[in-house]
């Protein structure tokens, strides 16, 4: 009779309950005869808690920025990286490069997003201010065959931009709607490392086409590399995969190889994430020196290995734009 009562009163109230109770688990206590109900989970939400829900979050996209392409640019490319000193600034400028040597036919620009530490007008050799157009839109400097803005143009090359917040997203908003790109089939943007207000700025304000993650092998590179790859998940930007970079040193010398930074780390988290490796970029002397020079290796030493190297995952990054826009 007690197991009979106690169905009924379960019964009962499951009925009265919504359906979404997430499991019910039932045990029998065969000394006592009674039934005990477990219910994991179980969840009810009236439609009142469903419509505040709804409202805030219609509050929360109104106080979104809303994305407005920039004038001129088909696509946007982000370079990024979770952490500083892995290569992404040179990885940027060389795919840039390596993009136009594939295809003399497509216009690509060249976007330093690194408020703080401006390292374009370096790589790319260019000096001076830029000049305004008509209607009052900065004029990129360019060189190679590549049109390029930085903050680094507006600024003396060793004073320091010791701005908060708010400043630099002015700054960011300026670089992205005050300058005359002509029309571009690319816009590579160097962005700054790590996940901050800078990149968020960036990718609520533009549609952004794709973003390109570069790091080392090492571990302590890959833990923001994921980070930083895991941002643009969050905001709706295709990740369309992973540069290795400085992968393996080879000696001058005797050509022997030594993985420096560790290997394959970044194909390990390729296939953790899901995402394609776009290829390796070796740690080689000339890189480093070219990169230096302001002369690029792609377009100083372009018959070297590294230069093909730059070139290849230039021809990966354009064939998973097109799977995506596909």
């Amino acid at each position: 009779m007690l197991l009979y009562y106690s169905c009924r009163k379960f019964a009962h109230v499951c009925k009265r309950a919504s359906a979404r109770a997430a499991a019910v688990l039932w045990s029998s206590n065969r000394h006592s005869g009674a039934v005990t109900v477990v219910c994991n989970d179980v969840r009810f939400k009236s439609s009142g808690e469903r419509a505040l829900q709804e409202r805030q979050k219609a509050h929360m996209a109104r106080g979104l920025p809303k994305q407005k392409p920039i004038a001129g640019v088909k696509e946007v490319i982000v370079v990024a990286s979770g952490k500083g000193g892995v290569g992404k600034s040179t990885t940027a400028v060389n795919l840039a490069l390596g993009i136009l040597a594939n295809d003399q036919n497509k216009r690509v620009g060249l976007l330093d997003a690194d408020v703080y530490g401006p390292s374009i007008p370096k790589l790319m050799n260019l000096k001076g201010n830029p000049e305004l157009t008509d209607n009052n839109l900065m004029r990129p400097l360019t060189n190679f065959g590549i049109p390029c803005m930085s903050m680094g143009f507006l600024v003396e090359d060793t004073a320091p931009i010791v701005w908060r917040g708010l400043m630099v997203m002015s700054a960011i908003e300026k670089l992205l709607r005050q300058v005359d790109w002509g029309i571009l089939d690319y816009l590579v943007v160097d962005m700054p490392p790590g996940t901050g207000d800078v990149q968020l700025s960036i990718t609520q304000n533009i549609p952004i086409a794709g973003a390109v993650i570069v790091s080392t092998p090492q571990d302590i590179a890959l833990l923001d590399a994921r980070r930083g790859a895991e941002m643009f998940r969050k905001v709706n930007v295709p990740v369309l995969g992973l540069v290795q970079n400085m992968s393996v040193f080879q000696c001058p010398q005797c050509n022997h190889q030594t993985h420096i930074f560790g290997s394959d780390g970044a194909r390990e988290l390729a296939r953790t994430l899901g995402v394609e490796v776009l290829g390796d970029i070796p740690l080689h002397l000339k890189i480093r020196e070219t990169s230096d020079m302001g002369q690029p290796v792609v377009v100083s030493s372009p018959d070297s290995p590294e230069a093909e190297a730059y070139r290849r995952v230039a021809s990966a990054v354009v064939r998973r734009l097109e799977e995506e826009s596909g």
